[in-house]
């Protein structure tokens, strides 16, 4: 048994070492050109029934029941995935196992969506009568127009390809391909008319480094910090105890009614030391970088990130509405949240 493994095994490198690494590389070219070209052919097919799948869907007052059988099943389960962080409630229904039992999924007001390259397999025949007597509506995103699917579906979006990738034109690839970005267009489509926003999408990923980026705030991570602040006329041992007891890289400076003056920072106290043979009877004042960059607390976190890189910076002082010292952001900060 082991034997033949490693005989199989052996054969199958063997045919992997007959391709030069140009000629393997020129088969991903072939194949992203037949995707790419089944992609663009679908432009000339998005016409009224895409309209009028999208309108059927928007105003529908149930879910989208998405099915398909094979590899058109897994990219029913992206298309569904895509609709639910979108804003479109949809559900996954496997074609083959809709007739023991999963049509039971399928209420009043939902919309069903049918995805097939052929629309004759035997699954699809035997699923889509069972749908029709629902009376749900039935959109087909199918390869065969003169199919079983497609004659029996109240909106047929056309996902015809010339031909698959696989160079025996039997695996669905270009197929699948052009059905994902269908999917994809219906989704973006709903985006469009729900007014999906920005915002709304945060509370659909909250998690991740991506729902970070659409929810978390300044106010969410400099309370952390310690507050490094001095005034103008601290001298610059204090200065520098301040900014190392504080462990940030920095201390703000402030006048008598919190009002921010400056910033001293690390490149400040080397710049102090190049310029200077003697600084004892130096302050703060004298060496801070006037007009620092600031943030809003209730600002988020990710714009916070943006202004520190197009100044090239690592410390942001946070204000309040009134622009009053509140306390300093680190980049550190929103490298250990995982915003990056």
């Amino acid at each position: 048994m082991h034997s033949k493994v490693s005989k199989n095994s052996l054969i199958i490198r063997k045919k992997v070492t007959q391709k030069t690494p140009q000629e393997i590389q020129n088969i991903a070219i072939q194949v992203i050109a037949d995707e790419k070209k089944a992609i663009e052919n679908l432009e000339k097919r998005v016409n009224n029934s895409f309209s009028e799948a999208v309108e059927t869907i928007f105003s529908a007052s149930g879910r989208v029941i998405i099915t398909g059988i094979g590899k058109s099943a897994n990219i029913a389960s992206k298309i569904v995935s895509t609709f639910n962080s979108t804003g479109t409630p949809a559900l996954f229904m496997h074609a083959a196992d809709a007739i023991h039992g999963d049509l039971g999924m399928i209420q009043p007001g939902d919309v069903v969506i049918c995805l097939s390259k052929s629309g004759n397999t035997p699954e699809i025949k035997v699923l889509i009568p069972l749908v029709k007597n629902f009376g749900n509506p039935l959109i087909a995103i199918v390869g065969n127009t003169d199919s079983f699917l497609a004659q029996q579906a109240d909106i047929v979006l056309d996902a015809t390809v010339e031909h698959e990738s696989c160079p025996n034109n039997l695996a669905p690839t270009a197929s699948t391909t052009a059905q994902l970005v269908l999917g994809d267009a219906l989704a973006v489509a709903l985006i469009e008319c729900r007014n999906f926003t920005a915002r709304d999408f945060a509370r659909f990923h909250p998690g991740g480094a991506l729902g970070k980026q659409l929810y978390m705030r300044v106010s969410d991570l400099y309370r952390q910090n310690e507050r490094p602040l001095v005034h103008p006329d601290t001298s610059i041992r204090d200065t520098i105890l301040e900014m190392t007891s504080r462990r940030l890289g920095c201390a703000v400076v402030v006048d008598n009614h919190d009002q921010i003056l400056g910033i001293v920072t690390d490149g400040d106290l080397r710049r102090m030391l190049k310029a200077n043979q003697s600084v004892e009877h130096l302050t703060a004042s004298d060496i801070m970088s006037s007009n620092p960059k600031r943030i809003a607390d209730s600002e988020y976190a990710v714009n916070a990130l943006h202004l520190m890189r197009a100044h090239s910076i690592t410390q942001l002082i946070v204000v309040d509405t009134d622009d009053r010292y509140l306390g300093v952001l680190h980049l550190h900060d929103i490298l250990r949240e995982g915003i990056i």
